[in-house]
């Protein structure tokens, strides 16, 4: 089969299930997008290569496979850097492709050329795997070569050039080969370490499972449900895993840090599963604050893809060092024919879920103008229907909705180890993408954030996305305001500019072409969501809420404070 190398690089992504692309299509990539449109590819053009790679991310985690976004020469890679990193923080196995001049331009004297860089080093700290094609011959192996370092070990963004000299080049390529011959596809943990977890579990009295984000990204959902039912224990989520795996485990899935239950969970657990987690700062290392009480009695399962991270942050008794997606079936199936009784105590922690639950809606604020950011969540989010998926953006707005949220989604898409604003929008329109807009999407979000990306409502229109964008508007930086008043007072610079109550978003959104409404009353949020939903187009909903609120009482400060574990006097503690 002899074809250019545009079109032999669709064909070795589709091997690997991989039917969208994200970007601008210029000249450079143009071929390979049109390649890509005609076998039937979802080709997404966001207004901002930016956007594109949150884009391919967030589908990336709707579907367990690679995303991949292309940019081209120059001012497209640029703008794709952001991205790139976030990718590397968020563990996401996004593909990047970039375009350059002809290879001939590498060596040359003269200076001056214009959209020309040599691109690679920038790149190289934050890819997993950086990779040029300089012969047409070398495509197969360097595009297989980034998706093995992309899907190996810890997940994670790679890097790939095309320069324009290559991209058009022919070659007889020999039949496009199955994922398993050149990547490994499963990985199981050792039999002896699968008896050994299996034994802590089976002489534990207090277990917890703890469960991160790579439960969702991994698309384990399932596995992981099946898992959490033989062991018969509180459920454990860290803050990048704020969802549900099945609605039989919901009532005993506590939000570590952040319910009573929760904490008493994990004070008390003799043992901890912990899996699709870092165990990073938001878990305070499976060291300090909440498991400090009984750290020296309790025993660690942790599953693991990179062997590099165990013991690192704390030791581990039993390390499962593989895929979750295999090691989950594997403990399951050990445990399935004598599953273990209830955890003594689970049915009252249950019960102190529900009581906190329902003093924490009780506690939220009612009849403020503007809206009380806590009621604005509470309203935001408790009549959405049940294949919602979650979109969550914006600082002191995501602080709130992690205490206010009434609504459990099984995908939840944000960003939490970068912090990084503005994803809220393209990550919406990517998860929107994956699930070919069968699934509506509710994305919460703040002004500030809103504002990064708001470009990127034309393509939601264009691509006729089931997608809400719910404005909390103080029309300032509300979390960044609160930090500079807590740390040198009431005089704010910049901080709290205010750009105006005049911006109104719901008009913005009608001018994109999609529906928009302005909200005051905090009666009124639900009705306008069931208006938009029933639109069937895009749609803003914008509420203004209570400028010093949202910026001074962000509910639960000291724990999230308590993430930041290396703050030092005079370096803003009590911010």
């Amino acid at each position: 089969m002899s074809v250019p190398v545009y079109e032999r690089i669709v064909h070795l992504l589709e091997a690997e299930g991989i039917n969208t692309l994200f970007g601008i299509p210029d000249p450079g990539f143009i071929h390979m997008a049109m390649t890509a449109e005609a076998r039937g590819w979802n080709v997404v053009a966001p207004h901002h290569e930016q956007s594109g790679g949150f884009m391919a991310d967030a589908w990336s985690r709707m579907t367990g496979k690679p995303g991949v976004v292309f940019g081209t020469q120059g001012p497209g890679i640029v703008n794709l850097a952001a991205a790139m990193i976030v990718a590397q923080k968020e563990n996401s196995p996004t593909i990047f492709f970039g375009g350059n001049r002809s290879r001939i331009a590498y060596r040359k004297v003269k200076r001056g050329r214009i959209q020309y860089m040599i691109q690679t080093p920038y790149f190289e700290a934050a890819m997993k795997y950086v990779g040029v094609v300089e012969e047409a011959e070398q495509t197969d192996e360097i595009v297989r070569e980034a998706i093995r370092q992309a899907m190996s070990g810890k997940p994670g963004p790679v890097y790939v050039e095309l320069p324009s000299s290559v991209l058009h080049q022919t070659h007889d390529w020999a039949p496009v080969a199955p994922p398993e011959s050149y990547r490994l596809v499963h990985q199981d943990a050792s039999a002896s370490m699968i008896e050994k977890a299996v034994r802590l579990i089976r002489e534990a009295k207090n277990p917890v499972l703890l469960v991160g984000q790579g439960a969702f990204t991994s698309r384990s959902h399932d596995a992981v449900a099946s898992l959490a039912r033989v062991l018969a224990c509180p459920i454990l989520q860290t803050s990048g895993c704020s969802m549900v795996m099945a609605d039989d485990l919901l009532e005993r899935s506590f939000a570590y840090g952040f319910s009573p239950a929760g904490i008493e969970a994990a004070v008390e657990s003799d043992l901890c599963i912990a899996l699709g987690t870092e165990l990073g700062e938001p878990v305070h290392f499976g060291l300090g604050r909440h498991w400090a009480k009984n750290n020296a009695n309790r025993k660690w399962i942790y599953i693991e893809r990179d062997a590099t991270a165990m013991g690192v942050n704390r030791s581990i008794d039993a390390p499962l060092v593989g895929d979750l997606r295999d090691i989950v079936p594997q403990l399951t199936n050990a445990l399935k024919d004598t599953p273990r009784a209830a955890t003594p105590g689970l049915a009252r922690l249950v019960e102190v879920q529900k009581t906190f639950k329902a003093e924490v809606l009780a506690s939220v604020p009612s009849g403020a103008a503007p809206v009380h950011t806590a009621r604005f969540i509470v309203e935001a989010t408790r009549d959405l229907p049940k294949d919602t998926i979650l979109a969550r953006d914006g600082g002191a707005v995501s602080i709130f909705g992690w205490t206010f949220s009434q609504y459990m989604p099984r995908d939840l898409v944000w960003n939490q180890n970068t912090g990084h604003l503005g994803t809220g929008l393209p990550y919406a329109i990517g998860a929107a993408i994956a699930t070919e807009g069968k699934r509506p999407v509710v994305l919460v979000t703040g002004d500030s954030s809103f504002m990064f990306h708001i470009a990127e409502l034309e393509t939601a229109v264009r691509k006729k996305l089931p997608i809400i964008a719910i404005v909390g508007c103080d029309y300032a930086w509300g979390l960044e305001v609160g930090c500079w008043k807590k740390q040198v007072g009431p005089q704010s610079p910049e901080t709290e500019a205010h750009w105006g109550k005049w911006v109104r978003f719901d008009e913005i959104a009608k001018g994109f072409g999609a529906h928009g409404e302005y909200v005051e009353r905090e009666e009124d949020i639900v009705p306008a969501i069931k208006r938009a939903l029933a639109s069937g187009k895009p749609a803003v909903i914008q509420v203004p809420i209570d400028e010093y609120v949202n910026a001074m009482e962000s509910p639960n400060y000291d724990e999230f404070k308590s993430w930041y574990t290396d703050f030092k006097e005079g370096y803003g503690e009590d911010a």
